[in-house]
């Protein structure tokens, strides 16, 4: 491995470093990461991290070389080996040693790989912290030294933090679980088996090509399978896990995608009465049946950014019982360590299904209806997508429409709204759409997907 003095600026993004394997995200790359991570830590006064990787075959090669790396910067490395992230995460506050990378693309293709990374307790860095991780590296000026590697098994200990988190009543839930021959599939049933529930799982032996669908379980067509496999044996729930472990997906008990947007409201009319502070958080992808929903209840939403170090880091600022975002993220404060598992999420729900005679559908009557699309994206250059966006904001700001500019922009109407960002995690613009009426719907979809594809097509020619 040596050092590479011309890596892909594109593979930082917003949240993480993330590209394909070999193309953009090579052994050196790795390697090369690796020295600029242990060097920068090395000068913030850190002696040792935490590292692991996902279950993605090329997870192994960029963990090692990663390791390398870090090493060679005089810093002492824990190695988790293959783990989930949120067992990472469990593992850096069980050792108390809150510098770490995991080797993880999270939902993303197969043959995607990257790099989620922290300094201290502040949580994943994002933004300008990964551009200016990008800065110090391509300048090459690393510390050198000699760090040791001692192998550490979260497993049993992460089992035990689920153990006695439950109260678990005396109807017995019949689930479908899919990891997704994600990562989750090394470790779920050692977990919900110890739980008195009914388990049908599928997709359950752990393989990094993803054989039986793309590993995100918050796109509706990844959840056919979960849903027929619901229907065909009469189960409560259906739930679904995503690449790396740290997002949940769900279907009711009639095999209807729940979105993370509406089966939070199952857990916030469950935990309202029983935490002091009456505020959560939600992104800018949330319906407003969330936050129509936080309001009736007599509570107060948070509207954040969009990504999971965003998100994560606000609910823990603002010390919000529970936190969430469109793609599967949940945080739960209340009765957990803050962190984002999709196990955690899955058995949440699995508690309150056992403690009411009522289904997921029943759970959620009385909240408001509207017509909304999943997350639509159109591709978009990374140098072009983010002059994408200001030209729209322009366009709306001359139309003298209201909107929310925190994370791209949310377009505000009497009956509905429209988000337009620029993806951070891809050469993407994503968009999405909502109204109380599906005639509404159409016609804000007409009116902005031409406008997303005329702005995109202008920039690209100029």
């Amino acid at each position: 491995m040596k050092y590479k003095n011309n890596i892909n600026k594109n593979i930082f993004r917003g949240y993480d470093v993330r590209g394909i394997y070999p193309d953009e995200l090579d052994q050196d790359t790795a390697y090369t990461f690796g020295l600029g991570f242990g060097s920068y830590i090395k000068r913030l006064g850190k002696e040792k991290c935490v590292v692991g990787h996902d279950n993605r075959l090329s997870g192994e090669i960029l963990y090692n070389a990663v390791i390398k790396g870090i090493t060679e910067t005089g810093i002492d490395v824990i190695s988790l080996g293959l783990c989930t992230t949120p067992m990472y995460y469990y593992a850096c506050i069980k050792l108390q040693v809150y510098s770490g990378v995991m080797v993880t693309a999270s939902h993303n293709p197969k043959d995607d790989n990257g790099f989620k990374f922290a300094y201290d307790e502040s949580g994943n860095c994002k933004g300008q912290e990964i551009q200016n991780l990008l800065d110090f590296i391509i300048k090459g000026d690393f510390e050198t030294g000699n760090g040791s590697i001692s192998n550490y098994d979260i497993t049993n200990d992460y089992i035990e933090l689920f153990k006695n988190n439950f109260n678990f009543g005396t109807r017995r839930i019949k689930a479908v679980v899919d990891p997704g021959n994600g990562t989750t599939s090394v470790i779920v049933k050692k977990i919900y088996d110890l739980f008195p529930i009914d388990l049908v799982y599928i997709n359950d032996i752990s393989d990094g090509t993803f054989p039986n669908h793309h590993p995100d379980p918050c796109v509706e067509k990844n959840l056919e399978q979960l849903k027929q496999k619901v229907k065909e044996v009469g189960a409560d729930i259906g739930i679904g896990f995503d690449g790396d472990g740290d997002r949940m997906g769900m279907v009711s008990n009639i095999s209807r995608n729940i979105p993370t947007d509406l089966y939070m409201i199952i857990y916030i009319r469950d935990m309202i009465n029983k935490v002091s502070k009456k505020e959560f958080l939600c992104d800018v992808k949330c319906s407003k049946a969330l936050t129509d929903e936080i309001e009736r209840l007599g509570g107060k939403y948070v509207m954040s950014r969009s990504g999971n170090s965003y998100t994560k880091a606000r609910t823990r600022d603002e010390d919000l019982p529970l936190g969430g975002e469109l793609s599967g993220h949940v945080y739960f404060r209340d009765r957990w360590p803050g962190f984002d598992s999709g196990l955690y999420a899955g058995l949440r729900m699995l508690e309150i299904l056992s403690n009411t005679n009522k289904s997921v559908e029943e759970l959620l009557e009385g909240v408001n209806h509207y017509y909304s699309t999943e997350e639509i994206k159109f591709p978009s250059a990374d140098s072009v997508k983010f002059e994408v966006i200001e030209k729209i904001k322009k366009y709306v700001t001359e139309k003298g429409c209201k909107f929310i500019d925190i994370d791209g922009v949310r377009i505000l109407f009497d009956d509905g709204w429209v988000l337009i960002r620029a993806s951070n995690t891809g050469p993407n613009i994503t968009a999405r759409f909502e109204s109380s009426t599906e005639e509404g719907l159409e016609k804000l979809k007409e009116e902005y997907t031409n406008l997303i594809n005329g702005f995109n097509i202008d920039i690209d020619i100029i």
